[in-house]
C-alpha cells in the first residue's frame, strides 16, 4: 500500500510554494522520497518604443531562463489582475512644511488604483517619552480595498523629526506582508515609497532589507523626492541650532571609507566643521540614490525622480499605471537544489515590435536546506 502525504507551504519570503514528502514501504521498511518544487514569481513590465506600456500580451510572448537555462513557464497573470500595494510615506525633513501636499498626492494615489487592489499605509511619526522625541515608523492602515478607510489613515499622517527609513522597509515585509498572499496576488505585491530614501534612525540597516525585500519577490517603485538643498541650508552655522546628523548617519560616512582608512574621525556633530558636514551630506545622499536604484532594479519596479513635493502627484499617477499594466509569470526551476545560492533571471519578447523594452525581477535566492 501506498500512502501519499502532501503539504502546501505558502512562504512570504520567496512567494514559493513547496510540495514535500512522499512516504513508501517497500519490503516493510520505510523509504522517505522528498521532492522540493519552487513556484518562482516574475513580475514584469513591458513599453513601447516611446515608453508607453504594452498590453494584450500572452505567455507566449516571454521566454524566460534562469542562470542562462531556458524555464518552462506553468503560470501567468495578465495586466488585468489585481495588486496589493504598500505606501510608505515620508514626512521627515523638509517634508513637514507640506504635510497637506503629500496627502493629497497619496489620496489621489489610492484613487487612482483599480477596483480590488488593495492598499496599505505606513509613515513616520514622533514620539516622546519624559526626555526625549524620537522617529517612528508606524502602519496606519492594514491592507484593505475600503477607500474611505485608506483616506481616513491618510488624514492621520503626522510629521517626524527622523526618518526610520530601514525600520520601515522592513516592517513592510514582516508585518504588512506578513501573511501568504491569496492566489490572486501571488507575485504582485508591490512597495511604493515616497522619500529621499536617506535614514537618520533606523536599528536595521539597509542589507537586512534589501534582502527581506528581495527574497519576498516585492516589486519596489520610488518617488524620490529631492531634500538636499533643503537639508544642507539647514545643516551648516551654528551647531547648537542647525540640523544635525544623526550618530548613525556620521557612523555610516565614516564607513564608507572603508577599514584602515587614515580619516580623521568626530565622535559628533559639533566636532565637524562646515565643510566635513557638506562632505557627509554628499555622500549620504548618494548612498540614498544608489540603494534605491539597486531595489528597484532587482525587483523590476522604477525610480521616479522628482524636485519637490509639488510634482509628487504626477509621479504617484505614473506609478499606478505601471502597477495596472505589470504582467507575472511563474515557473519551477529546473534547478531545483536547496542551496541557498542567488539565481539570475532573465525574460526576453517574442512576436512583439522591434524596440519593445522589457523590465523584471532580475534574480532570487533559493532556499537551503
Amino acid at each position: 500500500m501506498r500512502t501519499l502525504y502532501v503539504i502546501l507551504l505558502s512562504i512570504v519570503g520567496l512567494g514559493f510554494c513547496f510540495a514535500v514528502e512522499a512516504q513508501t514501504k517497500p519490503g516493510g521498511k520505510d523509504d522517505v522520497i522528498r521532492v522540493d518544487t519552487q513556484l518562482v514569481d516574475v513580475p514584469i513590465a513591458v513599453n513601447s518604443p516611446n515608453g508607453s506600456p504594452v498590453r494584450g500580451l500572452n505567455a507566449t510572448n516571454f521566454i524566460i531562463y534562469e542562470d542562462g537555462k531556458r524555464q518552462e513557464t506553468v503560470d501567468f497573470s495578465a495586466t488585468a489582475a489585481p495588486f496589493e500595494v504598500a505606501l510608505l510615506l515620508d514626512t521627515s525633513g523638509s517634508a513637514r512644511g507640506d504635510l497637506q501636499l503629500i496627502q493629497r498626492s497619496a489620496q489621489d494615489f489610492v484613487a487612482s488604483l483599480r477596483p480590488g487592489d488593495r492598499v496599505s499605509i505606513i509613515a513616520f511619526n514622533t514620539e516622546r517619552t519624559s526626555t526625549q522625541a524620537y522617529a517612528v515608523s508606524e502602519i496606519l492602515s492594514p491592507l484593505t480595498d475600503d477607500r474611505k478607510k485608506l483616506n481616513d489613515a491618510i488624514a492621520r499622517v503626522r510629521t517626524s523629526n527622523g526618518t526610520p527609513y530601514y525600520d520601515s522597509l522592513l516592517q513592510v515585509v514582516e508585518k504588512v506582508f506578513r501573511d501568504a498572499p491569496k492566489e490572486e496576488f501571488r507575485g504582485r505585491r508591490a512597495l511604493v515609497a515616497l522619500t529621499d530614501g536617506v535614514d537618520s534612525t533606523s536599528a536595521a540597516d539597509f542589507s537586512s532589507a534589501r534582502q527581506e525585500l528581495g527574497q519576498a519577490g516585492i516589486i519596489s517603485f520610488f518617488i524620490k523626492v529631492d531634500t538636499r538643498e533643503f537639508f544642507e541650508n539647514s545643516l551648516l552655522g551654528d551647531c547648537r541650532t542647525a540640523i544635525r546628523f544623526s550618530d548613525a548617519q556620521i557612523r555610516r560616512y565614516y564607513r564608507s571609507f572603508g577599514r584602515g582608512a587614515n580619516v580623521e574621525k568626530a565622535v559628533n556633530f559639533c566636532g565637524l566643521g562646515d565643510f566635513e558636514r557638506l562632505a557627509i551630506s554628499k555622500k549620504l545622499y548618494e548612498v540614498a540614490d544608489t540603494e534605491m536604484a539597486e531595489l528597484a532594479r532587482l525587483s523590476g519596479g522604477r525610480v521616479f525622480p522628482v524636485d519637490d513635493l509639488s510634482q509628487a502627484r504626477s509621479a504617484f499617477r505614473s506609478v499606478a499605471d505601471e502597477i495596472g499594466t505589470k504582467y507575472t509569470l511563474g515557473y519551477y526551476p529546473s534547478n531545483d537544489k536547496r542551496d541557498g545560492t542567488y539565481r539570475r533571471i532573465k525574460v526576453e519578447l517574442k512576436s512583439v515590435p522591434a524596440g519593445t523594452q522589457v523590465r523584471a525581477r532580475e534574480g532570487y535566492t533559493a532556499p537551503a536546506n
